[in-house]
């Protein structure tokens, strides 16, 4: 009997379509999941293909040729775990070990540290498309041992998408840097669509447009700098009617959003590393303040807004606004792949990066292009916004932003990723904060000491002597 090329374990939706995707690709996979019913229904939908059914880790790893490859598609955490503990003793050293899943950091580094005791290649790969891209192209970013992707790397390479500069995956660095790509990925996901969610509200609640007008809105907005996967889907959900009701089917959806723990481990990283990601952050502040549905309903009446709604609004005010958050979101995540790569030894190469994400992912966009060849030009540079056309853009759309957020406040209407990442722009741009009295306030109650501006040293103050 043939053996397999590859082994999958996991056969949800995003398992279930990368072991179709394999076998489209010409590969023979053996596929197994625990609920053996998956596995059944998987093979018995294709009885003419190149799957191999497995009904435990053993016959699994015996239907794979040597090195043995196996992509473990399971649940992070606890599952992945489980899972490893009865892979172990089964491979030999050579095999090579992917991990899929939305792994955290720590965790892959952990794991690595298990497979090379026993001379495993251990892979940590984010893979972003859902089960649309998983069927027909990810955008794989992996990180982990680089002779385990020798092994492995061609066959996930044949199955990514395929980009404006060729196949969207890429061996990114060592250890957990796949893993660490993919969670940053997540959370300039959540700051774009919480954006993209702030500006459908403006034209909804304040300008009054119907949602069909809004969807052409997008639409434009799809046909320009904006462009990009989630300002697509944006328009085709506003453009969906409720089959029961004729009505769009978005005014029927309850307003509270959920959340995986991406975004949050995004934020949490980005403050242990001192990383400035305000956008992001406020978008997992967001998503958390709308899941309080029950509180949120209760307090309308009782917490009075503006008395009326005043001044006026030009929806390309909204679209520079929007296009400046997105790129705020960018600018920020960026940022925080260059800091962690400096801390983590991780050794990115952002350009990388950006080609990585220029398809098959969700926060594909047309931003990338010129994202990519600011980051070949400058591969140390430190903000995205210093580099055109970035500079150029906040030239011209600052003034839109910052109406759109004056307007926002005026009628009272909440838009946190607006807010910071104008904030973020205008913290940045600026040579001489206030942080001052913050660093006196610190060392007169905790005599922190502070720096001067016109000696070197740490200086310290009797705060409440007289002389």
């Amino acid at each position: 009997m043939q053996k397999a090329t590859l082994g999958v374990i996991g056969l949800g939706a995003m398992g279930r379509n990368l072991v179709l995707n394999a076998e489209r690709h010409g590969y023979a996979v053996a596929a197994f999941n625990r609920s053996a019913e998956r596995t059944r229904t998987l093979v018995r939908d294709r009885p003419d293909g190149l799957i191999v059914p497995a009904y435990g880790l053993e016959e699994l790893v015996a239907a794979l040729e040597r090195p043995r490859k196996v992509l473990l598609m399971v649940k992070a955490g606890e599952a992945t775990d489980a899972v490893l503990t009865g892979l172990w003793p089964l491979l030999e050293p050579g095999d090579a070990v992917v991990d899929g899943g939305n792994a955290r950091d720590e965790d892959t580094d952990r794991r690595i540290e298990a497979a090379e005791a026993a001379g495993v290649h251990y892979l940590g790969a984010g893979i972003s498309g859902g089960a649309h891209g998983a069927l027909e192209g990810p955008s794989i970013m992996v990180g982990g041992s680089p002779e385990g992707y020798a092994i492995v790397g061609p066959i996930l390479e044949a199955i990514a998408a395929d980009g404006p500069e060729g196949r969207c995956c890429a061996w990114l660095g060592p250890g957990s840097a796949g893993h660490y790509v993919k969670t940053v990925h997540n959370g300039i996901e959540y700051a774009i669509m919480q954006g993209l969610a702030e500006a459908y509200d403006l034209m909804r609640r304040v300008m009054g447009l119907p949602i069909p007008e809004i969807a052409d809105v997008f639409g434009a907005w799809n046909r320009g700098a904006l462009g990009g996967y989630l300002i697509e889907i944006t328009e085709r959900i506003l453009e969906r009617s409720d089959p029961e009701t004729g009505e769009p089917l978005i005014e029927s959806i309850v307003d509270a959003a959920e959340q995986k723990g991406t975004g949050k481990w995004s934020s949490q990283s980005a403050l242990e590393l001192g990383s400035p990601a305000p956008t992001i952050a406020a978008a997992v502040f967001a998503r958390i303040l709308s899941s309080l549905k029950d509180e949120r309903v209760a307090a309308e009446p009782r917490l009075a807004g503006p008395p009326e709604r005043s001044g006026d609004l030009a929806i390309d005010e909204v679209h520079g606004a929007t296009l400046l958050t997105a790129l705020g979101a960018f600018a920020q995540g960026f940022r925080q792949l260059r800091d962690a790569s400096n801390e983590r030894g991780y050794r990115l190469d952002l350009a990388e990066v950006a080609r990585v994400w220029t398809a098959g992912c969700v926060i594909r966009a047309k931003l990338l292009g010129p994202i990519r060849s600011a980051l070949l030009e400058s591969p140390d540079l430190p903000f995205l916004i210093l580099a055109e056309p970035f500079r150029s853009t906040w030239g011209e759309r600052q003034a839109g932003l910052r109406r759109t957020v004056v307007y926002a406040h005026r009628n009272g209407i909440p838009v946190p990723a607006m807010s910071s990442a104008l904030e973020t722009f205008d913290a940045y741009r600026t040579g001489r904060l206030p942080a001052n009295l913050i660093q006196a306030q610190r060392d007169y109650f905790g005599a922190h000491t502070y720096q001067r501006v016109d000696r070197e040293g740490s200086f310290h103050t009797e705060w409440e002597s007289q002389t």
